[in-house]
């Protein structure tokens, strides 16, 4: 592979020759796919020795990059690169007479397998979590949750995110900052804190930044704002708090659908909206036409949890639970008569 000593794999440059001194993830990389590196001369000595590169930059820019693709996110930008590569697989170079991949499929069979194992890419760090349950990666700052405060934590940092590991568990996942001094945090990282002090909710950063991502919906707001006209402004909060607690469990739609539908028929209890969420995942599953659809007619019904459970009883419990007179009931066995 032929590089014009590009930093990431370049340390140092000794002189005019070819003698490089090879950054340490460079060299476990080319070690691990047996890759033989080749360094261009500095200067002018060496510009000859790099215009092919040069002109399939210049030919890939121009063919692919004018005008600037607009996309949301480097994982898109990257998905588009991959296509225009699979593209131009079947183009000729010149007056080549076959395509890319026609001379690469006779070059296949000379290549060295890849390793089986994976090369990890990414940066190792082991930052300290602060009392903020807050670490600090390359002058930006990520929120992990609570109960790792004090702690050390190991960090890979990839070109587009980063994913933080408490021993061999995964524990948080963040898109990365490419500003210095920025600062992402997750709103449920801190909800276990939160319900202890609900008063500290309503200004927190991390509902900010929920709000800002599109995770802390109109909906959610409507449904608190009812819980604190109801229940008072703590007891309000910690019930909203006890909902954002049930997004570990349930999928963040069908979480804002039973919220919807509790907001809807003035449910106002995490129970309820719990009822409601697993109520709309079911209907997701179940095939058209055979869900079953209470409030067709545009009223709002929530089904309380008492009454979903005895709904799921054999006959006979369900008679036990309402306290049936004429339920016959099991004999006491000897050895407990007195």
């Amino acid at each position: 592979m032929r590089y014009d000593n590009l930093k990431a794999a370049v340390a140092r440059v000794l002189g005019l020759s070819r003698a490089r001194v090879e950054a340490d993830r460079w060299i476990a990389f080319r070690s691990h796919f047996s890759i033989e590196s080749f360094y261009c001369r500095p200067g002018i000595e060496g510009a000859h020795e790099k215009g092919g590169v040069e002109g399939q930059i210049g030919y890939f820019r121009r063919n692919h990059f004018t005008p600037v693709p607009e996309v949301d996110s480097l994982a898109e930008l990257n998905e588009l690169v991959d296509q225009w590569d699979l593209h131009d697989g079947r183009r000729r170079i010149g007056s080549r007479p076959r395509t890319i991949d026609e001379f690469f499929a006779t070059e296949r069979p000379l290549l060295m397998p890849l390793p089986e194992e994976p090369f990890e890419t990414g940066r190792l760090f082991t930052p300290r979590v602060d009392r903020y349950s807050q670490i600090a990666v390359r002058t930006n700052r990520y929120s992990v949750p609570v109960r790792l405060i004090g702690k050390r934590v190991r960090v890979v940092l990839h070109a587009s995110h980063l994913v933080v590991f408490d021993r061999n568990v995964e524990v948080a996942r963040h898109e990365r900052l490419i500003a210095k001094g920025g600062c992402r945090l997750d709103l449920d990282h801190y909800l276990e804190a939160l319900i202890r002090k609900p008063g500290a909710f309503p200004g927190a950063t991390a509902l900010e930044q929920a709000r800002s991502a599109g995770k802390f919906t109109p909906v959610h707001d409507a449904w608190w704002a009812a819980a604190v006209k109801a229940h008072g402004d703590t007891a309000g909060t910690r019930a909203l708090i006890e909902v954002l607690l049930l997004g570990r469990h349930v999928s963040h739609e069908h979480l804002v659908a039973g919220l919807a539908t509790a907001l809807r028929a003035g449910a106002l209890t995490a129970d309820a909206v719990a009822l409601e969420a697993r109520k709309a995942a079911q209907a997701e599953d179940e095939p058209a036409g055979l869900a079953s659809s209470p409030g067709a007619a545009g009223e709002a019904t929530v089904t309380f949890l008492h009454e979903w459970r005895l709904a799921h009883l054999p006959p006979r419990h369900q008679a036990a639970a309402l306290g049936d007179p004429l339920r016959p009931t099991a004999p006491t066995p000897s050895h407990q008569r007195r």
